[in-house]
């Protein structure tokens, strides 16, 4: 016999002996009260219960009929003990063929035990929780090697390229040999950057793991103060518009949240162009929002900008810098805050995006200023 019905067995017996019990306790009470009954009747009145030949129900006929009873009652609290332990032991078994399925790779399925709420579907929505951050894990996982094994490819082919070339050089002289050295240390250092974001990305696609309460103004204002000479050198404006804009989360994810969006402002822009950076509270919710000028964007394309290694920079203004991941780790910052955002590309040129989080106030606790 296995756990599940050995268990199921137990609650029957535990069920049935309930059952049973009530049953005497009804037949005792009820003969008990007859008994009385017979006895409180006077002399000479038609008696309920008699011990002998005559009217009503003799004494042997109520035993006989309390003994029968008692002996029918046993298959029938048994059936129904087992009935009922079979009816409250359905959702964990739904549970169990569920989780084996789940732990056999199917890890996109889920309990939904719905109706009615109880100890056990509670059970069952906590699981669910479980998969699905199971699940997130996974697939960052798999993401993450799937990308940096596709990404580092090429640098990782070119170095070698590199070095074979100078050394089968005869008339290399120390100026190749440092010259080839430089280029690998470039390359070396883009591999570095690469890793490092392709890192952000999974940490954001696996969730957070802890909740500060931060005002959003003063993680732009960090941010900010080492982008200046950045955009300076490209001749773009910086112009901020910060008001209070609390929030809990991640203090590093939503930092890197913001260094992505105005990195991707100030790349994806032109001469002379601007980048426009504004917080605020609305009712619930703290919004951040950052607005660029730059060649026009196709509605088609917009959702592509979000997704890892989509890199529309050569057909928007001939470069090539970046890894196609800044926006791709903002989406994924967004989503693991539960927070909602927001594109929208004007007809002129530019992308405008806002990213609106939950409000969080709490007055005995200050906010925390990201660090870079």
């Amino acid at each position: 016999m296995t756990a599940r019905r050995s268990l199921q067995a137990r609650l029957a017996l535990a069920y049935a002996a309930g059952i049973y019990a009530a049953g005497v306790f009804v037949l005792v009470f009820v003969g008990v009260s007859l008994l009385s009954v017979d006895a409180a009747t006077p002399k000479g009145h038609p008696s309920t219960v008699s011990s002998g030949t005559g009217p009503g129900i003799s004494l042997t006929q109520l035993l006989t009929g309390s003994a029968v009873a008692l002996v029918v009652l046993i298959p029938v609290a048994l059936a129904l003990g087992w009935f009922v332990a079979g009816r409250f032991l359905h959702p964990l078994r739904a549970i169990t063929t569920t989780a084996k399925i789940i732990s056999a790779g199917d890890l996109h399925r889920r309990l939904d035990l719905g109706e009615p709420t109880d100890e056990l579907t509670e059970l069952g929505h906590t699981l669910d929780d479980l998969f699905a951050r199971l699940q997130a894990s996974f697939d960052a996982q798999r993401h993450f090697v799937a990308n940096a094994s596709h990404e580092l490819r090429t640098p990782l082919a070119g170095l070698r390229t590199l070095l074979e070339v100078a050394l089968a050089d005869p008339d290399a002289d120390a100026d190749t040999l440092r010259s080839a050295c430089q280029e690998a240390l470039a390359l070396g250092e883009h591999q570095e950057r690469l890793v490092r974001a392709l890192l952000v990305l999974a940490t954001s696609e696996r969730g957070i793991s802890r909740r500060d309460t931060l005002d959003l103004a003063q993680v732009v204002e960090g941010v900010l103060a080492s982008r200046r000479d950045q955009a300076a050198e490209r001749g773009i404006n910086l112009a901020e518009h910060l008001s209070p804009a609390v929030t809990a989360g991640d203090p590093r994810l939503l930092e890197s949240l913001v260094a992505n969006l105005i990195d991707n402002a100030i790349r994806h822009n032109h001469a002379n162009g601007h980048v426009k950076i504004a917080t605020q509270t609305s009712g619930t919710q703290a919004t951040l929002t950052v607005t660029n000028s730059g060649p026009a964007i196709p509605d088609h394309q917009i959702q592509r900008l979000f997704q890892p290694f989509q890199k529309l920079a050569p057909d928007r203004h001939g470069r090539h810098d970046g890894y196609g991941l800044g926006l791709a780790i903002v989406n994924a910052v967004t989503q693991a805050h539960h927070a909602t955002l927001t594109t929208n590309a004007p007809p002129e040129g530019g992308l405008s995006i806002a990213v609106q989080f939950a409000h969080a106030s709490r007055p005995n606790l200050q906010p925390q200023k990201g660090n870079r």
